[in-house]
């Protein structure tokens, strides 16, 4: 049977016949789907690989980047009940701003009928703070933006420097941000799955200690990954970690 691409509004990817684990993807901020799109050649053929497309970027730049997490997390969980068909088992992966997505997806996910959650993966990033622990903030300025952006890839970095190509791509970064500013949960739900959480040893952003903070969201165990990398670790260890996180899901 010849692959299929799988294109609907939020989700991307290639239909993998022999699935047995779907694997959903969520990307950092100012991310888009494409990040993941060679994740499904470099994992088994039991694992569809699925990727999460966000407003306001690419094919989907005509549409308003969400204003809240509650409204970002609560379309992609409609999105995985409404356009996947059977009743494979899902397992999640984010990174970065991606990690606090795919954790809000999990929560909603679980307990609804015909859609098992195996495993959250995160990456790149401590559990959401509540507001008891960090105030929230006021959104970042372009400046404050480009700084971050500068200080965690330096190389990507390159592209705000175009002011064509600046246009197009800062909405997507600033409202992303702008969301992580105000998301401060009312408390932390623990989740019925174990939870891994990868990080890379030189991430400016996220210190390796920070990783364990994750064990507060789950009643069954934490286990952390470090690799060798700044904040984006999986771009140079890929093959690394997809055979890490393929072993964590099947």
């Amino acid at each position: 049977m010849t692959a299929a691409d799988i294109h609907t509004r939020w989700l991307r990817g290639v239909s993998a016949p022999d699935a047995k684990v779907r694997l959903v993807c969520f990307p950092h901020a100012g991310g888009a789907a494409g990040t993941f799109h060679s994740w499904s050649a470099l994992t088994p053929p039991e694992i569809e690989v699925l990727s999460v497309q966000y407003p306001g970027r690419q094919d989907r730049l005509s549409e308003p980047c969400p204003a809240t997490m509650d409204e970002l997390a609560d379309a992609i969980t409609a999105a995985l009940l409404e356009d996947l068909t059977g009743d494979l088992p899902l397992a999640l992966f984010g990174h970065s701003m991606g990690s606090s997505v795919a954790y809000e997806v999990a929560r909603r996910l679980e307990g609804t009928p015909g859609r098992t959650l195996t495993r959250l993966i995160v990456s790149a990033r401590t559990r959401p703070r509540l507001a008891q622990e960090l105030a929230p903030q006021p959104a970042p300025t372009d400046t404050d933006l480009l700084n971050h952006v500068r200080r965690l890839d330096p190389e990507s970095a390159a592209l705000y420097e175009h002011p064509a190509l600046r246009s197009v791509i800062m909405p997507a970064l600033r409202g992303d941000f702008g969301l992580l500013a105000k998301y401060r949960p009312t408390g932390l739900h623990r989740l019925g799955v174990p939870v891994t959480a990868c990080g890379g040893d030189r991430d400016p952003a996220c210190r390796v200690e920070d990783l364990s903070a994750w064990s507060d969201v789950t009643t069954e165990g934490l286990d952390v990954r470090v690799f060798e990398g700044n904040h984006f670790y999986l771009n140079a260890r890929q093959e690394e970690l997809t055979e890490f996180v393929a072993a964590r899901v099947l």
